[in-house]
């Protein structure tokens, strides 16, 4: 059984002066969109994947600001030699919230982790009945196909056993669309017929249980008083939705919030010189990208795909949308840090030779279509609105006219996961260091069946599902070489960039630390 080296925040270091003084400080992150809802499993956004973190607990975390493995719900696990199984011993004495509409009457043990995930891979689970819901990132996995059983041992043993080998498997327990649910919250909401309550009065055993949310406004949440780390010095955690980011800019200027989300390129000067406000950066585990719809025409055409690809100016886009200078073209499917990576992959910039493609697939006299811009900020697309200006520029030089569309953020990706676009603005941000975090939930044939990209090639899956199984480091990492040449040919996506990620946090905030992907964790974080 491999142990597990953690790093809780001991707040018994803590004077019982400063505590006191912590406690009576919230502390108020202004996020940049609204959760789509609190049931971590339906959603894969970063937005949303940051209010489970706070409420929802899972069996492994990521060591901030490493990508290396650290205990939460199991002490440890041990991996099958033939890496067929992986097995966890559950920690003891965790209690789920207690709040208005539910009270725990006892701790977590192996139901809640089987009902979690049962949820996942069994459409006929008497909870899907109920309440039938689509498990974005589960799906995109293929966890339904992967797993072959899951068995209580006894109530703090669980093991999962696979299809077929993964060594990559066990990273997905410290996500956050695997935190665990309490079994004796969901039993009782079926047993009162409101079983789509659990996506609206989350009960987790995070670090923070939800108190309120107002939609599209601020979301509230206290500390759990009997958390297994330790109350949290900082007493009442606060979102504060602001979509506008040179709104989030003056209000941590301001100190009407003491983290924000990322900001813009664009935003770091404005705040370096704020002597109450430091801007901490990691260079992230991300990629933007336009997606294409590979089942609706012209975007079907593997010439189109390539054309509206190498008629876009890249380094004129860097220059407007990143003029600090730190983010990189994207080439391939994820960044070049990732092990695994193809260095032979190139961009072009040939207005001449896509042209004589669209000639090639019939459309000499060009096309029209839609071109949706993200509504949203993201450190990879700063500004989506003025990335599809630029691009309709570079388009309408080669005959194709680009309409461009966007939606409120929630409907923007039930649309693209619905396939009604041609091209959209996507991302991704890798938590593992693995180069199959970036392509199995995006790019394999089970998240073509729900995600926006509409892609599944049989080369391609084949490759990367070996990839998975083979535990020899260096035959996986040429697999992956070869699929990234395949998705270089077929074109799925426009990459963009990979960014430096900038997170202000005021100077009286203690305990902050960034992750590899920019995302944020509020577990013992306060104010002094």
């Amino acid at each position: 059984m491999k142990p597990l080296s953690t790093a809780l925040v001991a707040l018994s270091l803590l004077s019982a002066a400063t505590l006191a003084d912590a406690q009576g400080k919230p502390v108020v992150y202004c996020a940049d969109a609204s959760p789509e809802g609190f049931d971590p499993g339906l959603w894969d956004s970063a937005s949303t994947n940051t209010v489970s973190s706070q409420m929802f607990d899972g069996l492994l975390d990521f060591k901030r600001p490493t990508t290396e493995l650290a205990p939460k719900l199991a002490t440890s696990y041990e991996i099958a030699p033939d890496a067929k199984s992986v097995t966890f011993k559950l920690r003891p004495g965790v209690k789920f919230h207690s709040t208005p509409w539910f009270k725990p009457t006892r701790d977590f043990n192996a139901d809640d982790v089987l009902f979690t995930f049962q949820r996942f891979i069994d459409t006929n689970h008497p909870f899907n009945q109920a309440f039938p819901a689509n498990f974005i990132y589960p799906q995109n996995l293929g966890l339904a196909k992967l797993i072959a059983g899951i068995d209580k041992l006894d109530d703090r043993t669980i093991r999962f056993r696979l299809h077929q080998p993964n060594v990559t498997f066990v990273a997905n327990f410290a996500f956050a669309w695997a935190g665990i649910h309490s079994a004796e919250y969901a039993a009782q909401l079926l047993k009162a017929g409101k079983a789509s309550q659990i996506n609206i009065q989350p009960v987790g055993a995070g670090p923070y249980q939800f108190k309120s949310y107002a939609k599209d406004d601020v979301l509230r949440m206290t500390a759990h008083p009997g958390y297994w780390g330790g109350k949290q010095a900082t007493s009442a955690l606060v979102f504060s939705i602001s979509r506008e980011p040179n709104v989030r800019v003056q209000k941590i200027a301001a100190g009407e919030c003491h983290v924000t989300a990322a900001i813009r390129d664009v935003d770091v000067a404005s705040l370096a010189g704020n002597p109450n406000v430091n801007i901490q950066k990691i260079q992230a585990l991300n990629i933007s990208y336009l997606a294409f719809n590979l089942k609706k025409p012209p975007t079907d055409k593997r010439e189109v795909r390539e054309a509206l690809d190498i008629a876009i100016d890249r380094s004129a886009i860097f220059k407007a949308l990143f003029p600090r200078g730190d983010a990189m073209q994207a080439v391939s499917a994820f960044p070049p840090a990732i092990p695994g990576y193809n260095h032979k992959l190139k961009n072009e910039f040939d207005p001449g030779k896509a042209r004589a493609l669209l000639a090639k697939a019939g459309f000499a006299k060009g096309f029209e279509i839609d071109l949706w811009a993200l509504p949203v900020t993201r450190p990879t697309n700063p500004n989506g609105q003025l990335m599809a200006q630029l691009i309709q520029q570079d388009w309408a030089k080669i005959g194709v006219k680009a309409n461009i569309k966007t939606f409120e953020w929630g409907e923007y990706l039930k649309r693209a996961n619905n396939g009604e676009h041609n091209v959209y603005m996507s991302g991704w941000s890798g938590e593992t260091g693995d180069a199959d975090d970036f392509l199995t939930p995006n790019l394999s044939c089970a998240a073509n069946k729900t995600a926006g990209i509409k892609f599944c090639n049989a080369e391609f899956e084949k490759l990367i599902d070996e990839a998975r199984a083979m535990p020899d480091q260096a035959k996986r990492l040429a697999m992956y070489e070869k699929a990234q040449e395949i998705f270089k040919r077929e074109r799925p996506w426009i990459t963009m960039a990979h960014s430096t990620v900038y997170i202000p946090v005021r100077k009286d905030v203690v305990g902050f630390k960034m992750a590899p992907n920019g995302s944020v964790d509020f577990e013992g974080v306060y104010r002094k």
